[in-house]
């Protein structure tokens, strides 16, 4: 498997998601939930309408089984997300127990491939040049947290890593690069 990267200009996440959007509300959620949550892909493309949206509105957080824990990883849904999905849902296509990333031949949720070719194709258009894939928008939630100052540790639990050398390596971050972290608590 081809190593990926983050997408580390927020520019180019823009970029990204004007694309996206004018694609269609499922592309563009997909991005959204994938660089907001950090969540796997198997995961995030498992997803169903319940598990987000709960008698009329969605859900704080987003609770995820964990084979290596016995209780679910929780994510919280922030409000790019929430806004995301609101629009989304308020299509009214969807019912409860479909797929959240549903595809549009069967009632399966999209592929990894699609997802792949979803989320590649709208990188190359916004002039991304790094190597993109599925893992990338895992890899971008990261990089920005770690970037306004989400402790490594944290980062380590979400991602089951070992070791902070380990997280950093997978976030595409050179041990030599100025560390400019924003600390904002937006009081």
């Amino acid at each position: 498997m081809e190593c990926v990267s983050p997408i580390k200009e927020i520019s180019q996440i823009q970029a990204i998601k004007e694309r996206l959007c004018q694609q269609s509300a499922r592309d563009y959620l997909l991005f959204v939930f994938g660089i907001n949550t950090g969540i796997r892909v198997h995961d995030l493309l498992s997803l169903k309408v319940s598990d987000v949206y709960n008698r009329g509105e969605i859900k704080e957080f987003l609770a995820v089984d964990d084979e290596r824990s016995e209780s679910p990883k929780m994510h919280y849904l922030n409000q790019q997300v929430r806004t995301a999905l609101e629009a989304y849902l308020k299509q009214g296509r969807l019912h409860d127990g479909d797929f959240l990333f549903k595809s549009k031949k069967n009632n399966l949720p999209i592929t990894r491939q699609q997802a792949y070719r979803i989320i590649n194709g709208a990188a190359k258009e916004a002039g991304v040049t790094e190597k993109i894939g599925m893992h990338t928008l895992r890899k971008t939630f990261g990089y920005h947290a770690y970037k306004k100052g989400i402790a490594i540790s944290i980062l380590m639990n979400i991602y089951n890593h070992h070791s902070p050398a380990e997280t950093l390596r997978y976030l595409g971050i050179d041990k030599n690069e100025e560390k400019y972290i924003k600390v904002d608590v937006n009081l």
